[in-house]
């Protein structure tokens, strides 16, 4: 890895700042992910139901034949989507991907919780995928707290991180705690509001004080607290900017005023199953 700044689960180093390409077309995902790397970027997110995991691993190649990076230095992770949630589709899904990406990836999640078929066959197959080397490690993805406790209670290995929306509009501290809790980590989708925090007042003035950009700000403010974040961007400007933050600090002072910025109605993408819940907290 790179000299910047990682969490380390389970023995593992992961990149608290990575590069998520949701949404991405095929063509667009292959050039911003080898621009990412260009870059500087050593994490690389995707996921099977967006439809780019074979343009994402060209992309890794490019810059692997561009001599920008080294495979051994990039942390890919990618997710195993809901309807293959049975043993032998989540096997033969986490197959798919690795033949897609052209490489196993270090991390699998689930995508989001789902109560059929049963948590018990679910975490089977992940630990088995992890078994049988189709990825170095497994996790969850927008799991509440209860359910993340849970879905640990029934792996065999460490779940290293749950992939959930957060934000300075969203408030955590119960999916935190139960990370910490379980020696595991956050990672942060959508952490820049989808572009929501750019004209945030209290943004702009604690960007002002380090001469940082409101994105700069937040994305500073989430790996500070040992949160992975993910921007996604299909703009090489805006990836070259998401990566500038390690040559500045946020005061505690600042911190609490982010933090400050949660609101009830800051939720930007509610697709949880009607069976759970998520962590309702707004003091």
């Amino acid at each position: 890895m790179t000299n910047q700044p990682v969490i380390t689960v389970d023995g593992h180093a992961i990149p608290l700042l990575g590069f998520g390409t949701w949404n991405l077309t095929p063509e667009v995902a292959r050039t911003m992910v080898a621009e990412a790397l260009r870059i500087g970027y050593r994490h690389i997110d995707t996921a099977w139901i967006y439809h780019n995991e074979a343009a994402v691993g060209d992309g890794i190649r490019d810059a692997i034949e561009a001599g920008h990076v080294a495979r051994d230095d990039i942390w890919l992770t990618t997710k195993i989507w809901v309807a293959h949630f049975d043993r032998d589709g989540l096997l033969n899904q986490a197959k798919e991907s690795a033949a897609s990406l052209g490489f196993t990836p270090d991390l699998l999640l689930l995508h989001w919780p789902k109560r059929e078929p049963s948590f018990e066959e679910t975490l089977g197959a992940l630990n088995e995928a992890r078994d049988q080397g189709l990825t170095r490690t497994i996790g969850l993805s927008n799991f509440p707290s209860a359910e993340f406790r849970e879905a640990q209670g029934l792996s065999k290995a460490k779940l290293v991180t749950n992939q959930v929306e957060y934000h300075p509009y969203l408030k955590l501290s119960k999916l935190k705690a139960a990370a910490k809790a379980l020696g595991s980590s956050i990672t942060a989708w959508s952490p820049l509001a989808q572009g929501a925090i750019a004209d945030d007042p209290t943004l702009v003035g604690i960007g002002k004080a380090h001469g940082k950009t409101p994105g700069q700000v937040t994305l500073r403010w989430l790996i500070q607290q040992d949160v992975i974040a993910i921007p996604r961007t299909s703009k090489v400007h805006r990836a070259e900017e998401n990566f500038d933050i390690f040559d500045f600090q946020l005061t505690e002072e600042e911190v609490d005023r982010v933090h400050a910025l949660a609101r009830p109605d800051g939720r930007l993408g509610d697709w949880i199953d009607p069976a759970f819940k998520w962590d309702e907290e707004w003091a």
